[in-house]
């Protein structure tokens, strides 16, 4: 389960940094990477029932917790899904008032 976790954690690190070169978005980039972390650590979680596995899941989710919180912040613009049909343009960020968010 460890070399599985590493491999997670290592595809977070590149899917992170693909999305960050292809989209320029250093927000999404810091979520997927939050994301795969938290996985990574779940992972981990089930193959070691100790508490320091614990311990790290639990420190792995209270820091994505407050990354999201301090760099993402509750006002951070939700994107939908590219090609979906929402009212604007494609890709462009939902600010609830019908104007595109600043980046």
């Amino acid at each position: 389960m460890n070399a599985l976790a590493t491999l997670l954690t290592a595809a977070g690190l590149a899917a992170a940094g693909i999305v960050l070169v292809a989209t320029g978005s250093w927000r999404a980039a810091i979520r997927i990477l939050l994301d795969l972390l938290t996985a990574a650590g779940l992972i981990r979680l089930a193959g070691a029932r100790d508490w320091p596995a614990l311990a790290g899941a639990a420190a792995i989710v209270v820091l994505r917790q407050l990354l999201s919180a301090t760099l993402l912040g509750p006002g951070a613009p939700r994107f939908r899904v590219p090609g979906r049909r929402h009212g604007g343009r494609v890709g462009e960020a939902e600010s609830g008032t019908g104007k595109a968010a600043r980046p």
